[in-house]
């Protein structure tokens, strides 16, 4: 599997972190930004990994802010991403189970990151349940058009 990644400024260590997990896991990582702790604008990462996922040039994309906040509205401005914010292992599964998640979004500053990674693992982890999940999303794509 290949995934994107990005972060601001507040993400860049949780991103990092990420990435070594991710690496682990024998997973290509695509590394869109950003590559330290300056101040940035957390949209233009954003939306490079977003475009990544938009574009198949990745399967799945992981985006990294203070809150995820941010990330999940840019994220899910592109047609296709499915930009999912997660703060616990509920939402971490229903995010893949129920909405077929295929960006997560995390907060550095509203998880510690034994939590985050944590979260990643059952993110990848987590199959689609497809089902009547599946005609939900379809009437999202519908409304979207």
């Amino acid at each position: 599997m290949k995934i994107a990644i990005g972060s601001d400024h507040a993400g860049f260590p949780l991103k990092e972190k990420i990435k070594d997990l991710l690496t682990q896991k024998g997973l290509e990582v695509i590394d869109k930004g950003c590559y330290n702790t300056d101040s940035v604008h957390y949209p233009e990462f954003g939306a490079a990994v977003a475009k990544a996922v938009a574009d198949c040039q990745v399967s799945r994309g992981i985006l990294v802010c203070g809150t995820g906040i941010g990330m999940s509205i840019v994220a899910n401005r592109f047609h296709g991403v499915r930009a999912t914010l997660c703060h616990n292992e509920f939402t971490a599964t229903a995010a893949r189970e129920h909405n077929d998640s295929n960006l997560l979004c995390l907060g550095a500053r509203v998880l510690d990151e034994a939590l985050a990674l944590k979260l990643v693992e059952i993110w990848l982890a987590t199959e689609y349940a497809g089902g009547r999940h599946q005609t939900r999303l379809d009437l999202i794509e519908e409304l979207s058009k």
